[in-house]
């Protein structure tokens, strides 16, 4: 009979953990990111296929709905926990100009109100400059910063109510974590696409834009969790997401409203194969766990080193591979260009684009990438261990 009380008590707190919701607003924001990440895909994919024809195209609305969505959500949420005395919320809330809510909530309407105001920004630009222009213009900067905002204030909102959590609990929000982040993280490497095109990854500007973008968040996600391969789940939701971008895009019929069109489209032109940084990931996991003891400065140099030396290992040789007739089918999807791109392009031919003007200048660059490396894998242990400490 002393036996049977503990096991009892330990199956309610297994039920209840099992069965305790995660909060409405945590999953409305999770929504508003998945449909910024497939409109932004989509609208990438509408330009290069059919050009931009409209503003109100479904790849643009699913965009802004992401925005409207976070914004709507987060502003009912602050007003709720601002004059609802009452309110759960209140004593793991922050206080910002007279209003209380979760921190995650301010950064989330404050990107849904940056996302929806770069639409008639983004119109009256491509109205006085052109139809398509460079993906970092200034519209698309304001709406990449609102996009940025709403999934690193989703982000801020699960951990907030992680860190509060034990148990089961704990295990089913840093499940929903991982997705979170791995959107983070395609957000923080794909806004430099234009420098990652295959033709560019014989040089080590290529190298340095991807040292400088993904090892902070493979840090911040590798500190934050309790899983030891946290790093390789968060990447790994990322890579598969990118190849059924990949995989389904070019199923969709398209073709161009726009000229000049130099290539034959006949569907929906995908995003690039993703880059395998599944395997650095890895190593950086393994590596994490082995070095735990050591102090944070001697382990993230260790852990940024190995980072940058196992990526150039898998995607010099594998950017090789692009380049050959092997890769010119429908799983590597090598040979879908945008219409607009001529035939006699670096791109088209398979040809490497040197980013370096000598061979000196290369090995600087390379230099600077292993360092950025370091830095910012340094940066993102200490932004995980602030992370850990978010209840708010």
């Amino acid at each position: 009979m002393p036996v049977a009380q503990p096991i009892s008590a330990r199956i309610a707190d297994r039920v209840s953990a099992e069965t305790m919701a995660i909060p409405w607003y945590i999953w409305c924001c999770l929504t508003s990111v998945v449909s910024a990440v497939v409109g932004s895909e989509w609208d990438i994919s509408w330009h290069k296929s059919i050009g931009r024809d409209s503003f109100w195209t479904p790849a643009h609305i699913l965009i802004q709905l992401s925005g409207v969505l976070a914004g709507i959500a987060c502003g009912y949420l602050i007003l709720w926990t601002t004059f609802n005395k009452r309110s759960p919320l209140r004593d793991v809330s922050v206080s910002m100009w007279g209003f209380r809510a979760p921190l995650g909530a301010f950064l989330c309407a404050w990107g849904g109100v940056a996302m929806v105001t770069s639409a008639p920004f983004d119109n009256w630009w491509h109205s006085s400059y052109g139809l398509d222009v460079k993906i970092l213009s200034p519209p698309h900067v304001l709406l990449a910063l609102g996009m940025t905002g709403i999934r690193f204030g989703t982000v801020v909102m699960i951990l907030a109510e992680m860190n509060r959590a034990q148990g089961l609990y704990r295990a089913k929000l840093e499940r929903v974590l991982f997705v979170a982040v791995a959107f983070l993280m395609g957000m923080t490497v794909g806004i430099m696409q234009e420098h990652t095109n295959r033709v560019f990854m014989h040089g080590a500007t290529f190298y340095a834009v991807v040292m400088f973008t993904a090892p902070i968040v493979i840090a911040m996600m590798a500190w934050v969790s309790d899983n030891r391969w946290a790093a390789t789940i968060m990447t790994a939701i990322l890579t598969v997401v990118n190849l059924a971008l990949v995989w389904i895009l070019p199923l969709f019929p398209a073709q161009p409203k726009l000229g000049p069109v130099y290539q034959h489209v006949t569907h929906l032109v995908p995003p690039d194969f993703p880059l395998l940084l599944i395997v650095p990931a890895v190593v950086f996991d393994l590596l994490r766990q082995r070095t735990r003891t050591w102090g944070r400065s001697r382990q993230a140099t260790t852990l940024g080193a190995a980072f940058f030396a196992s990526f150039i290992a898998v995607q010099w040789p594998f950017s090789h591979f692009l380049m050959s007739p092997a890769s010119r089918n429908a799983i590597f999807a090598t040979t879908n260009y945008p219409y607009a791109v001529p035939p006699m392009s670096p791109w088209v031919r398979n040809l490497f684009v040197p980013t370096e003007a000598s061979v000196g200048e290369f090995w600087v660059r390379m230099a600077i990438a292993l360092a950025g490396a370091v830095v910012m894998t340094r940066i993102g242990i200490a932004w995980g261990e602030w992370m850990r400490r978010i209840r708010r």
